[in-house]
This record gives C-alpha cells, structure tokens and sequence, in this order.
C-alpha cells in the first residue's frame, strides 16, 4: 500500500463503490461546495484507488473529492494505492467510508450491506465488519425487499422515523400490497404509521379498521377536555400525544 499522485485522467469510478446517489444529501453540500473547499483549503485527505484490469484506477474510497478536483480543472490527485482488495473488499471500504453519513442515500447503503451479508451470510458479522448496530444492519437489508416504486422514495431527509416506517412495512406486507398499505396510511405520523402496521398482524384487511380507529381517537383526543381520556392502547395513546404535540408545535411556529 502507497499514498502517490495519480493522473485524474486514470482514475474512474468504481462499480464496487457504495454512493450511486451522489444528489441525495446535497442539500447543504454538492460536489461543486466541495469543490470551493478544495480550491480555499487544498485536499486534505487522499483518495483510495486500486488498479484495475485494464491499468486504469477505480475509486474505492473518495469519489465526489475526484469529480471536484476534475471540477477545478486539477492534473493529479494524492492517492492510497491498495493492491489488496477483493471485489467483497472494496465494497466494504466504500461502505465504511460513507455508512456514518447522513448525506449518503438509504438505498445505497441497503444495497451495499446486501452485498456485505451475501459475503459473510450473517448480520453479527456484518455489524462487526462495519462498526454498525446489528439492529441497524437489519433495518436496512429490510428496504432491499420493497417495492422499487417505495425504494425510489426513500431519501436522506425522511430522517429516522420514516425510515423506520419503510423497515416495518417491508418486514411485515409482501412487495405487492406495500403500496396500498402506504397509499391508506399516508395521512398519519411515522410512529401511529408503525403502529398500524404492526397492529395489522400482516393482514391487510385490517389495515382500513386500523386507519378509522387511529384517525377517530385522533379526533376524540381533541374533544377530551380533560386529556387523553377515553380508552384505548397506551401504545397508540403515546403515539397520538405526539402527533398533537407535533401538529401544536407547527401551528405556533407558522
């Protein structure tokens, strides 16, 4: 392994590496940001490449600081050779170099820890391999089993909750009743979402009582002058108080 400077000529990007998405969390930060960063404070780390088949470079690890170094119109860029890396491997360094970012897209991490487990075949390795709770490990490899239609809505700025939401429905619901299961739910918050999902029992028949009896203790809720008095599951009781408090918090801030 060595760190030299390499042609940017030379060097294309992986298919190994784990960020196809390279617009999802740009909001604050695109390749073009990067590249003033780089102009003002120079590179401040190397890239990570290895030698192809053919003697080109394949980015590992470092793939939007190559395309804004070719933004600024750079001849060569500093970069860790790695001579060592199997095609598993290289997926791997790509995922560990982006799995802790927010900006990365859902998907792509899915699919690289689908890649990951099909190497190892056990999610306790995967979360050994990559630093990440295995809880997490399986509440993405869930996102690989719905519907490509849910999986192209799946962004960065969902946050947890809606991720969480997506990981309950692919647990529970065949990819071909996911959509319509969305479709009656829409209306609510991510956590009395979850709760319908899960009261559901992989029923989808159930899923309209469910949607009825939420959206009535809803607006019971709000009628109660004295709280939250009616009777209902404490479990959706919880999950309605923060719906309001929510609801609440946006009605004052607008």
């Amino acid at each position: 392994m060595e760190t030299k400077e390499i042609d940017l000529n030379q060097i294309r990007v992986s298919e190994l590496n784990t960020r196809k998405d390279l617009a999802a969390g740009t909001e604050d930060a695109s390749v073009a940001d990067m590249a003033n960063s780089i102009r003002e404070k120079g590179l401040l780390n190397p890239v990570m490449v290895r030698m192809a088949p053919d003697g080109l470079y394949e980015v590992v690890a470092g793939q939007r600081r190559v395309l804004a170094c070719r933004q600024l119109g750079m001849a060569s860029i500093p970069a860790v050779v790695r001579d060592d890396l199997s095609d598993a491997d290289a997926v791997v360094v790509s995922l560990i170099e982006n799995v802790h970012r927010a900006d990365m897209n859902p998907m792509d991490k899915a699919r690289a820890y689908q890649a990951i487990y099909a190497k190892h075949g056990s999610v306790q390795l995967v979360a050994k391999e990559t630093g990440v709770h295995q809880s997490t490990v399986r509440r993405y490899l869930r996102f690989v089993d719905l519907a490509p239609s849910i999986q192209e809505r799946i962004t960065t700025s969902g946050g947890f909750a809606s991720a969480e939401t997506y990981s309950v429905l692919a647990k529970t619901f065949p990819a071909d009743q996911q959509e319509e299961v969305l479709e009656q739910i829409q209306e609510f918050s991510a956590p009395t979402q979850q709760w319908i999902i899960k009261e559901s029992g992989e029923d989808l028949d159930k899923i309209p009582e469910l949607v009825e009896r939420a959206a009535a203790e809803a607006s019971n809720t709000r009628l109660c002058s004295e709280g939250l008095c009616f009777a209902m599951p404490s479990e959706l009781k919880n999950r309605v108080k923060l719906e309001l408090a929510a609801e609440e918090a946006n009605e004052t801030n607008n």
